[in-house]
């Protein structure tokens, strides 16, 4: 048991816990069967490089026909509930009650972010995640119709990059993002590019100057 485990069972978990975990490269996920916390920190450690993300021809031709309207921030509880929704081949989802409170937190006080798709004034696809200093930290994703969750990251990847960022934590590799130029590195290499991250100013406040 880590500390933040202990400190969990000793109290409920503040938003401020939840942020430093994240500058230490550690962060929790919901149990689908017992709804508990654990925490997690990956070896190897997946990434995205930013400056070179893999988007296919037909993608990225796709996004620029603005099939979808973009927004940042104006739907973040509705973009953690659609991500909470079990997948078709699951019956629970390990972000709880608990995961999106705590979420709404970082996002209330500048810390988490969200990127959407709507289209006829439906909320289409979402991605969030959390931001500290110059890295993102991407949560999770969902799409309602087909491309718009790949279209949002596509965009969300492009707007890091004109901010200056230099770090895309993905966490894990999976058949679905491993098609996006994933890439994994060990811990400790991992550890130094986070040590860099949160060190920067605060680039998503610096473009909302």
């Amino acid at each position: 048991m880590n500390d933040l485990e202990e400190q969990a069972e000793e109290q409920p978990l503040k938003w401020v816990d939840l942020l430093n975990a994240y500058a230490q490269g550690i962060f929790p996920m919901a149990d689908p069967d017992d709804q508990q916390l654990y925490w997690y920190s990956p070896d190897p450690r997946a990434i995205i490089p930013i400056d070179s993300p893999h988007f296919s021809k037909s993608l990225k031709r796709f996004a620029r026909k603005k099939t979808f309207e973009i927004r940042f921030d104006s739907a973040f509880l509705e973009v953690m509930r659609c991500c909470a929704l079990p997948r078709k081949d699951e019956s629970e989802s390990w972000i709880n009650d608990e995961i999106i409170a705590l979420y709404h937190q970082l996002f209330l006080n500048g810390y988490a972010h969200c990127i959407e798709a709507w289209h006829d004034g439906e909320l289409v696809g979402g991605l969030y995640g959390v931001s500290i200093g110059s890295g993102f930290f991407a949560e999770s994703m969902f799409s309602k119709v087909s491309n718009a969750s790949k279209v949002c990251l596509y965009h969300l990847l492009g707007h890091l990059r004109r901010l200056g960022y230099t770090l895309f934590d993905v966490q894990f590799q999976n058949p679905h993002i491993k098609q996006f130029g994933v890439t994994e590195i060990a811990r400790e290499r991992y550890w130094e590019l986070l040590g860099v991250a949160v060190d920067a100013p605060d680039k998503w406040a610096m473009d909302m100057d």
